[in-house]
């Protein structure tokens, strides 16, 4: 069936005569004795539906954490002491502290690359453990070759994990290229309401289903009920959502690369993410972020609300333009926010 039908069919549970629509939501830390499941930190039924839809949808056989780093990190943390990790050196902010971070500490060793030249990922892949993709990067944008890495981390004997955040299985299925894991921050477009913090990893293998399972369990990574309801919830409709950020940041993109204070407008085709350059540098950036009445300035993306802020205002960003602004496109009608973001500029 079609994704969006997926998203809506999975993850309801037993389908009796008088059964709820809805799987209930089931608050306990405790189980008796002779089950299947002897602690809430190993199993709740409350992560089935939204495990069943994000697997369906992806491929493969979901694993849901507390957040998106926490499911980066039971990935990472599967891999031997003094490992090496290939990653883009525009991935996610949060996911270069926590390798920084692991590096500080000699746990492993961080070798962070511009992926767009073929050459240099070769050499730094030679001794990886694991090759980290992102694509599209944030807040960059940058489209790397997903199918072309996948084949030359695991020509090198490294794992490849893939941060599939900012396309979502709807645009991109990265374990159909062979990736060994997916991660999600579940908090962003999957969720999309601005609501709950939560992720998920999600794996094809049982070695690695199984692996990522006991660093959840051991390392206390594990979702609340309720944030896994409603991450559950926010999934069946993500097709909808996606289609009409979409539409909205294709119209924007356009309108942006034709005003006069914008210099550079980045958008890979697809998806709720746009980032654009502003004339006069972090200072306009941050006049703009001030001006706006519909956008909301913060640093959350994929919600339902449009949000915006100048990203290198922040530690390990100042790599970045520093009048870049990303700007997560979502459900307004696109008058109103072209109207709020042209009296901003």
């Amino acid at each position: 069936m079609d994704p969006s039908t997926l998203a809506v069919t999975l993850g309801r549970g037993a389908e009796n005569p008088g059964d709820p629509v809805n799987a209930p939501v089931t608050f306990t830390s405790t189980y008796r004795a002779g089950g299947d499941v002897t602690y809430a930190r190993d199993d709740n039924p409350s992560w089935h539906p939204f495990e069943e839809i994000l697997g369906g949808l992806e491929g493969g056989t979901a694993v849901a954490f507390a957040s998106g780093l926490a499911a980066a990190s039971a990935v990472i943390e599967t891999l031997p002491a003094g490992a090496v990790v290939v990653a883009p050196a525009d991935a996610y902010n949060g996911t270069r502290r926590l390798l920084a971070d692991l590096e500080s500490r000699k746990r492993l060793r961080v070798n962070l690359i511009d992926m767009r030249g073929w050459e240099e990922t070769e050499e730094a892949c030679e001794d990886a453990d694991l090759l980290w993709v992102e694509s599209p990067s944030n807040p960059l944008l940058s489209i790397f070759d997903v199918d072309g890495l996948v084949q030359l981390g695991h020509q090198c004997g490294a794992l490849v994990a893939v941060d599939n955040t900012f396309a979502t299985p709807l645009r991109q299925r990265p374990l159909d290229f062979g990736a060994d894991v997916v991660v999600h921050s579940a908090t962003k477009l999957l969720a999309g309401h601005s609501d709950v913090v939560m992720g998920a990893a999600v794996a094809v293998q049982d070695d690695m289903i199984d692996a990522l399972r006991t660093r959840r369990s051991l390392h206390g990574g594990v979702p609340g009920p309720m944030e896994a309801f409603l991450a559950a919830r926010g999934l069946r409709t993500l097709a909808v959502r996606l289609e009409r950020a979409e539409t909205t940041a294709v119209e924007l993109e356009v309108r942006l690369a034709d005003h006069s204070a914008v210099e550079v407008v980045r958008y890979p085709g697809f998806g709720s993410m746009v980032s654009f350059d502003v004339e006069g540098g972090a200072k306009a950036a941050d006049r703009v972020c001030e001006q706006v009445q519909v956008i909301v300035p913060a640093t959350s993306l994929g919600g339902v609300e449009t949000t915006i802020e100048r990203r290198s205002k922040w530690a390990l960003e100042t790599h970045l333009p520093p009048g870049l602004l990303r700007l997560s496109v979502g459900l307004e009608h696109v008058e109103d926010l072209w109207d709020d973001l042209a009296r901003a500029l």
